[in-house]
């Protein structure tokens, strides 16, 4: 278990909300949302190992990381919260769900099912992210122009570039652990959960409009582990509602 930095996003004194953000993320895609939501919960949005301000450690499995996550609430002293969890986080979430159920008010998993996933689309970042000679990289801007052979889409190549930070040496490095998420990336696309588990809680799916995440045929294998599951689509957005399409996202958090 690793102790995980988080960000606190106001609400305090309301019940907690925990967000927990998908993989190259941070607890920084939270925060405009997270202050949306922070008129109706306490949020908190930590980032998880080998992300963020986080810990690196070798170990990058979804067990690993919901112990990582459980520690977290104990070092709160969060008894219970409502779990967003968006992409990977979201896998998170759903395992914490199903094996610690007292833990969990309500579930809103984020354009993600618990399946098995192949991403070509994440191979080719960390391809992009692996051969980036971080030695005479000048800005983030720099980086961007040098990853368009490798990742076509623009607000990706923004995306990646996030994880990039200056050393008071004037160096750029990844604040992430690449060589580990690499490592750890099959692993990561695998479906978390056992086929006993199961949390009978509130359950809200949220997918994309324009992703292709969560499918409709998913739901007769969702509904298995989920039996409270409710599912919506979320209009004009792709992967990301709650960047994308922020009002929506939150509308749809609150409403349930």
């Amino acid at each position: 278990m690793v102790p995980l930095f988080h960000r606190d996003l106001g609400g305090a004194g309301q019940p907690p909300l925990v967000l927990l953000h998908g993989m190259l993320g941070s607890s920084r895609n939270w925060q405009t949302a997270g202050a949306d939501l922070a008129e109706h919960f306490h949020v908190s949005a930590p980032d998880l190992r080998n992300h963020g301000k986080s810990p690196h450690d070798a170990a990058m499995t979804y067990d690993a990381m919901r112990a990582d996550v459980l520690g977290w609430l104990d070092a709160q002293r969060i008894a219970r919260a409502t779990f967003v969890g968006h992409s990977m986080g979201g896998k998170i979430a759903m395992l914490l769900a199903c094996r610690h159920p007292e833990r969990v008010e309500r579930l809103v998993i984020v354009d993600i099912a618990p399946k098995n996933y192949f991403w070509p689309a994440h191979r080719q970042s960390f391809a992009a992210m692996n051969e980036l000679n971080l030695g005479d990289l000048r800005s983030r801007a720099e980086a961007e122009l040098r990853f368009e052979a490798r990742v076509p889409s623009w607000p990706m190549r923004r995306f990646l570039t996030t994880n990039l930070e200056r050393g008071s040496d004037g160096r750029w490095a990844w604040q992430i652990n690449l060589p580990v998420l690499t490592t750890a990336l099959p692993e990561l696309e695998k479906n978390p959960l056992a086929a006993e588990d199961r949390f009978a809680g509130p359950t809200l799916f949220l997918a994309g409009a324009k992703s292709n995440y969560i499918e409709p045929e998913d739901h007769a294998s969702i509904r298995p582990h989920f039996p409270a599951a409710k599912f919506r689509v979320v209009a004009n957005s792709g992967h990301n509602p709650h960047l994308e399409t922020r009002a929506e996202f939150v509308a749809a958090v609150l409403a349930g």
